[in-house]
């Protein structure tokens, strides 16, 4: 497989906090459009024009599908089909955390669960070594320094080249770095749910990440579709929110949220930007953000999310009247 020969042109690149490893603004999710239920012919095309337009990591995770493990495998078949000879170019990523199998193994943060679900999904996708292996969610019942000594391991025994943390709140995440610093493990990046409506990470965290060198990947930087104009007119039948079993659902779409969606829409007209593009732009803003997490389900939603870098600037005026709009959300 041939890839555009100015793929690293066409996109800039930052150093994930403090360490040498770089990322391109966006990185792809593979949350959601990857699994069983996939059609893998679109999944690869995404993935294809993804690394056509630079973007080089791919973010993964035990459970990812439906069902858990599907996408995994079905990322494993694509990379090995038509990224041959392109490995070293890629940052990909994996997790463990939330529930993957029964038992008192099968989630949360044991030294047991941790290195046995990275063993499985780097059968699932036939790799030797992920880039970055985080842990998805802190586990109140085990103790801190079990689970980051059973993430020093993996990086010692080579199944991992750096490791991350996610959904961590600030002071969990300093104490983290501590022992992996003493540890002598790369712990670079942090993965928190950051958007225009969910911002606490702005007070708890990212002061922790801009004193610990430590670079952040948000996921759901558009709130899972909320922050686009795929609302504003109404709910689609082919939305997340018409979706009964997905995670978004019709009560998180309040009439006051409804309302700084299409203030914020005009705003985005007025630069020439779609919504989508606006709420990316915008969670890039601050130096700590390395990277925003994406996830589509046709190509064409990523070349609009693309499209954003092309206008990465927010003057002042328009940072105050965003503001303004989001108050307190």
């Amino acid at each position: 497989m041939n890839f555009a020969s100015n793929r690293y042109q066409k996109i800039p690149y930052r150093h994930v906090g403090n360490s040498g490893l770089k990322l391109a603004p966006l990185s792809l999710g593979l949350w959601h459009n990857f699994g069983g239920k996939a059609d893998l012919d679109n999944a690869r095309e995404i993935l294809k024009t993804a690394f056509d337009h630079g973007i080089t990591h791919f973010d993964l995770a035990n459970n990812y599908g439906p069902p858990p493990g599907s996408a995994e495998e079905n990322f494993g078949k694509i990379l090995h089909s038509d990224f041959k000879g392109y490995r070293d170019e890629l940052i990909i990523s994996t997790k463990a955390g939330y529930k993957m199998w029964e038992g008192p193994y099968g989630e949360w943060g044991s030294r047991k669960y941790l290195i046995s679900s990275l063993d499985q999904s780097l059968k699932r996708m036939k790799l030797d070594y992920v880039d970055i292996f985080y842990h998805h969610r802190p586990d109140p019942n085990t103790p801190l320094e079990e689970s980051m000594r059973a993430l020093d391991h993996i990086v010692q025994s080579g199944k991992a080249l750096y490791v991350g943390i996610s959904n961590y709140g600030g002071e969990r995440t300093r104490k983290a770095k501590a022992i992996l610093d003493e540890l002598g493990t790369p712990f670079i990046i942090h993965q928190p749910k950051y958007n225009m409506f969910v911002r606490e990470p702005e007070t708890d965290l990212f002061p922790v990440l801009r004193e610990e060198g430590i670079g952040c990947i948000p996921f759901s930087p558009l709130q899972q579709g909320l922050l686009t104009n795929k609302y504003i007119d109404g709910i689609p039948e082919d939305s997340r929110i018409a979706d009964p079993e997905g995670f978004l659902q019709e009560n998180d779409l309040t009439q006051e949220r409804l309302d700084k969606i299409v203030a914020l829409n005009k705003i985005a007209e007025k630069r020439g930007q779609s919504l989508a593009q606006l709420a990316l732009i915008w969670v890039l803003r601050d130096p700590v953000v390395t990277s925003a997490l994406v996830g589509v389900s046709r190509k064409e939603q990523l070349l609009d999310n693309l499209a954003a870098l092309d206008n990465m600037e927010l003057s002042e005026e328009e940072e105050q009247q965003i503001e303004g709009i989001l108050g307190a959300s």
